[in-house]
């Protein structure tokens, strides 16, 4: 795909010398992943998980260092770990060796003592769960993690989820060394030249699973390629995408003119429909585990009253892959301490010793996920999780005031795009809305209010798919004519 601006990533040059016969699109999502293949008429979903084509992008591995993905993973990651005391060791760093020699030199015999580092090895832990590894891509200095002793590459933890999926594609459709591979317009991260960096990784990666043959698109371009491509058309407009999805929220402003079309700006941001759920889960459910109670003891003789240290849970509860950390007793003891006192806030801590000791963050966020579902339904909806004992009733009107700063973060992002091609709103001629966080209500109403009478809902899950495989089928190069070369 073409782009004339320097922010955008240099991308490995497409190697498949003729058209397939079919194309291939691989969608390796922050959150979920999707596949399509595309054979000149019709686009086909490939099933990645058990029934479902969308599969979580998640790779479990375990202490015999064999690997499952998707749904399987979590449900391992989850069975693996409720209920599981964690328990920290001293990590070995190396041994030293100390002379027992006197002042006229070293003697024959020295002592080896050990060197042991900070206490943070979970030497329980059953298997190491990675999701929204895709966020991590950018960052040179995240190039190796230590799983059970053993340094893994980061393309090591993302090769088996595209494993996976060409499996899925091979079942479909006999082969599947070609692909047309998707990417957000800017990876996440601050460090200059992250975009080449992850794509790097990205192309090394795939390569490993098997798909050798690559070319690459943004994913809201691709988006918008799957749509021109169900509703062809002679006339020229100016169609920006908005691909509103789990990590990132990403912007393309094509120009179609007759039957080619090229591309006139992208614009990408660290803003996901994760970062809401998180948003979510401190303003509906801290209050509900204790947050703001106070807690009374008694130290060195004397009655304490301050608030309790809720603070110190907060990263662990929001970041459920690693919430499992909070089954330690530097958490628990405080947890069951408060939770004895005889106050309504003690019901509270009850909640909270539920949630660590079943390890119930993944639960909450799965309620989470159905609760603002509801929400783009329906006026109002109760955040349900029957694990914990929580029902909480919120109107949308409270949820979108909770999630302002969010919001205004895409305005201006819009903003952004639009002046990177040097348009103006009312330039624009159609605006597709795709990505799962695009079904928010206030979110289209933002875009409804900037652009009134051209928004059009696009296959919030697939549409990036889609387009991937009908670019890989006509080989889309320079300029992107929608028509076989």
């Amino acid at each position: 795909m073409h782009n004339n601006h320097s922010s955008q990533p240099t991308e490995p040059q497409a190697t498949t010398p003729h058209r397939p016969k079919f194309g291939i699109g691989i969608d390796f999502g922050t959150s979920n992943s999707a596949a399509a293949v595309f054979d000149g008429k019709r686009v086909t979903l490939i099933q990645l998980d058990k029934h479902n084509a969308i599969m979580p992008s998640a790779n479990y591995i375990n202490r015999d260092f064999t690997s499952t993905i998707g749904q399987q993973a979590i449900d391992d990651y989850i069975s693996d770990n409720q209920g599981r005391k964690v328990e920290l060791s001293a990590e070995l760093l190396g041994e030293a060796r100390t002379s027992a020699g006197g002042a006229e030199g070293p003697a024959d015999e020295s002592e080896t003592s050990k060197v042991f580092g900070q206490a943070f090895n979970d030497i329980g832990l059953p298997g190491r769960l990675f999701r929204g590894t895709k966020r991590l891509l950018g960052n040179s200095s995240s190039d190796r993690t230590v799983i059970f002793s053993r340094p893994f590459r980061l393309v090591a933890l993302v090769t088996p989820i595209l494993v996976g999926i060409r499996k899925a594609l091979g079942a479909a459709v006999g082969s599947a060394q070609h692909a047309c591979i998707g990417h957000p317009v800017n990876f996440e991260g601050l460090e200059q030249g992250r975009n080449n960096i992850a794509l790097e990784r990205l192309s090394e990666s795939y390569r490993h699973a098997g798909i050798t043959e690559q070319s690459f698109c943004p994913e809201p371009t691709a988006a918008t390629i799957s749509y021109l491509h169900n509703h062809p058309g002679s006339h020229d407009e100016l169609v920006l995408t908005v691909d509103f999805g789990g990590g990132t929220l990403d912007f393309s402003i094509l120009r179609r003119v007759s039957q080619a079309f090229h591309v006139e700006a992208t614009h990408g941001i660290a803003l996901g429909g994760d970062k809401i759920d998180q948003t979510i889960f401190a303003e509906l459910v801290f209050p509900e585990l204790g947050k703001g109670e106070r807690w009374t003891r008694v130290v060195d003789g004397s009655e304490v009253d301050t608030l309790f240290p809720f603070s110190d849970f907060e990263e662990l509860l929001i970041n459920w892959p690693i919430s499992y950390m909070l089954n330690q007793n530097k958490y628990t003891a405080a947890v069951m301490q408060r939770m004895s006192q005889s106050d309504e806030g003690a019901i509270k801590f009850k909640r909270l010793y539920d949630l660590i000791k079943q390890n119930y963050s993944y639960q909450v966020f799965e309620a989470i996920k159905t609760f603002k579902a509801e929400l783009s339904s329906f006026d109002s909806a109760v955040l349900d999780i029957p694990e914990i004992d929580i029902e909480v009733r919120l109107e949308r009107w409270e949820f979108e005031v909770m999630i302002s700063d969010l919001l205004f973060q895409l305005e201006q992002a819009i903003g952004v795009v639009l002046d990177k091609a040097g348009l103006q709103a009312e330039d624009i001629d159609l605006v597709l809305r795709t990505g799962g966080s695009s079904l928010i209500p206030a979110v289209k109403d933002i875009l409804d209010n900037q652009f009134p009478g051209k928004v059009v809902e696009h296959d919030p899950f697939t549409s990036v798919a889609a387009g991937l495989a009908i670019a890989d089928y006509y080989q889309y190069g320079d300029g992107g004519a929608l028509a076989p070369r």
